[in-house]
């Protein structure tokens, strides 16, 4: 069998009957008609009765996207007799059909409610994106849905509970209230699958399971005709892409739906997008406060400062290790410097936060994520980032865009971009992993190269920064100190 033909790459039900379809044009592209008499032929060669052999029309199903309850042995039936009866075939598409039909039970799963869940007793550092996102859902119109977008890390959830539950105290009492935990970015399955979603609102909303249509564009007629008029807030948290959220959105002027998304959702054009930043210093340092609930703190502003500085100024980040001060008093913050403060917060839920983001990116841009790391400077350009990944600028260019609308790389400034510090630090972790120790001293000496031929072009870097030569010589020194110069992989990243 061809190598073109992988069923294991498929994720869904639909890449899978895609992979069938090719298998199908690889077998001479017999007809429904040919491929059932064969199916026959085997179940009535395997002794089984006249009454399960399957009708053409129901061969012909097997061939159609958009199915929600395939017969897996029937379908198996189909792959057996395009493959030749090649049994060794036969069980990559049955592994593979398992995969596809394990993730198709984990995405019917849904998390969804007719109540919002408690909202955090206060926030900090957020009252004006708070303010704008009330006032864009009070606006109107298809004004009334808002995206909340931002890093692993930001707060979305937080905040949008926080305005829900604002909007909600000012609703009509028979206003429904929706609820979705989308799973966008969850580490342990796939997204919930939209159909499934529509199918619990309705069961919500008070429709009985023998009204519920089965496929979702009629699930989400249905839902929208309900909702009309109604005033309804609907809440859709940590959704994956614009796909999974169009069929959820009420599409009425009185009602009001508020996403949370890590990824830059630009296809929904009518939506207000809010992204959501690190938190100034000064709230970081009160909300590092707030979480410690120690008054001893205090008295050291700058050492907690440096800390909030350190931490990037992201909220899951100063929350762990607030946590951690709390539960650790004879900690002195000196005790908090760089290396066990960055391990504190990769260990205690950043590292899972940042791993779920970067499972959903391609091979390419995850592995530009991780030689970025490599860089010597604060931030590097297009070409830059090329140099360093050995690839065309327009492969490159399309990684940046990834890295950046699922909000692992900062753009500064049209055409520059920079590692957040967390984010810097996941990446020195996973290069150490997946890259080896050579690909990494050949993408070391490209980029170093190319800043030391470029550094007297532009001198400019950031306050607080080394000057640039320092930076690199600092780059080349580690490279010899810890790089392997024949094979291997690398075995610690220095900061």
């Amino acid at each position: 069998m061809p190598q073109v033909l992988d069923p294991g790459k498929a994720r869904t039900l639909d890449e899978f009957i895609a992979e069938l379809r090719l298998l199908k044009a690889w077998a001479g592209n017999p007809s429904i008609t040919e491929i059932t008499r064969r199916v026959h032929k085997d179940w009535q060669r395997a002794g089984r009765p006249r009454s399960e052999w399957p009708a053409r029309s129901t061969i012909g199903n097997c061939f159609q996207l958009g199915r929600r309850r395939p017969n897996p042995d029937l379908l198996l039936a189909v792959v057996r007799t395009l493959a030749g009866g090649d049994e060794a075939a036969v069980a990559v598409w049955r592994q593979a059909l398992r995969t596809v039909l394990g993730e198709a039970e984990a995405a019917a799963r849904v998390t969804a409610y007719d109540r919002l869940p408690a909202a955090p007793s206060s926030l900090v550092g957020r009252s004006r994106p708070a303010s704008d996102a009330e006032a864009a859902l009070a606006g109107g119109g298809r004004a009334g849905v808002v995206v909340l977008e931002g890093a692993a890390g930001t707060g979305k959830t937080s905040l949008a509970l926080h305005v829900a539950h604002r909007l909600s105290t000012r609703k009509r009492a028979d206003a429904p209230v929706l609820f979705a935990n989308l799973r966008g970015f969850a580490p342990d399955g796939p997204a919930a699958d939209p159909a499934a979603v529509l199918e619990t609102f309705l069961r919500l909303l008070g429709v009985t399971g023998d009204r519920i249509p089965h496929g979702a564009a009629a699930r989400a007629t249905l839902y929208r005709q309900l909702l009309t008029g109604t005033g309804a807030l609907v809440v859709l948290d940590d959704a994956p892409d614009e796909a999974h959220v169009r069929a959820l959105l009420p599409e009425d002027p009185t009602c009001r739906t508020l996403i949370t998304s890590r990824r830059t959702l630009r296809a929904l054009p009518d939506a207000t997008r809010l992204s959501l930043p690190p938190l100034a210093p000064a709230d970081s340092v009160e909300l590092l406060l707030r979480t410690a609930g120690a008054d001893r703190l205090a008295t050291d502003a700058t050492a907690l400062r440096r800390i909030a500085d350190d931490l990037g100024h992201l909220p899951l980040a100063l929350t762990v290790i607030g946590r951690h001060m709390r539960e650790h008093p004879g900690w002195t913050l000196d005790d908090y410097h760089r290396e066990p403060l960055i391990t504190l917060a990769l260990e205690d839920g950043v590292r899972g936060a940042l791993a779920a983001s970067d499972a959903r990116l391609a091979a390419g841009a995850q592995k530009l994520l991780r030689l970025l790391a490599l860089h010597p400077l604060h931030r590097t350009d297009t070409t830059g980032a090329a140099v360093l990944a050995g690839e065309r600028e327009q492969t490159v260019r399309e990684h940046l865009d990834a890295l950046s609308t699922t909000h692992l790389l900062v753009e500064t400034e049209p055409g520059w971009f920079r590692l957040h510090a967390l984010v810097r630090a996941y990446a020195e972790e996973r290069i150490c992993i997946d890259v080896p120790g050579t690909s990494i001293r050949e993408a070391l000496g490209r980029v170093l190269a190319h800043c030391r031929g470029t550094h007297t072009r532009d001198r400019a870097h950031a306050p607080g920064e080394l000057p640039v030569l320092r930076r690199l010589n600092r780059a080349e020194a580690w490279a010899e100190a810890v790089l392997p110069r024949e094979g291997g992989g690398a075995r610690a990243l220095a900061a």
